[in-house]
């Protein structure tokens, strides 16, 4: 059974099967992380310790919103630096480049207040607007990536505990709705389709009748 699948797009040619296959644990902020490659050890908003790549785009974005975002961050992390200043050239990204946010504490810096989760979405919510093309989209995504003709899943997908929840939906369930605004329609007709076929490969089960 082939690892990917092929699809009719204008940028995306094929999709890793198992996105349609693997399952996720549907809402982070409910969910303790466990970091299944060190011993199921405690770690909250695990897939952000590393921090993320960023579209130069999108970093202007953030900085933009700046006011609001500082103010949800820790006293410490505020004034620091957000983003390492080297810009990088990447295809994969909208504006051909992309920069690194820096870390903190062992996690992203913009994990650095006083909830779980990031502070450029947290700032959306409560500040009522859009982080559309502002929030990373490599994070939107997660565990789901993307490169220049492939929808993926990431390489560390089954480091946390959240891809080892029993009965959640499947990773393309859970983040359909951002392929759909970040790419559009016409690539989530494709996944739909893909995602029905496979569908009707799965084995029926009978009801036992007592």
């Amino acid at each position: 059974m082939s690892e990917y699948l092929s699809i009719s797009h204008a940028r995306f040619k094929k999709v890793q099967r198992a996105i349609f296959t693997s399952h996720l644990f549907p809402n982070c902020m409910a969910h303790e992380c466990l970091l299944r490659n060190e011993g199921d050890r405690t770690k909250l908003d695990a897939c952000c310790q590393y921090g993320a790549d960023v579209d130069v785009g999108e970093r202007d974005g953030i900085l933009a919103h700046a006011t609001q975002i500082r103010e949800i961050l820790s006293p410490e992390v505020r004034d620091l630096p957000w983003f390492k200043a080297e810009e990088t050239e990447d295809v994969d990204f909208p504006s051909g480049k992309f920069v690194r946010t820096e870390t903190h504490n062992d996690g992203c810096i913009f994990l650095s207040h006083d909830k779980r989760g990031c502070a450029v979405h947290r700032a959306s919510v409560e500040g009522d607007w859009d982080f559309d093309g502002i929030k990373p989209n490599i994070c939107r995504l997660f565990p789901m990536s993307y490169d220049d003709e492939a929808i993926v899943m990431s390489d560390d997908y089954a480091d946390y505990s959240c891809a080892f929840e029993p009965d959640t939906p499947t990773v393309y369930q859970v983040g359909r709705p951002d392929l759909l605004a970040i790419f559009g329609q016409e690539l989530v007709d494709e996944l739909d389709k893909i995602e029905a076929a496979i569908s009707a490969e799965a084995p029926k089960t009978l009801d036992v009748l007592s």
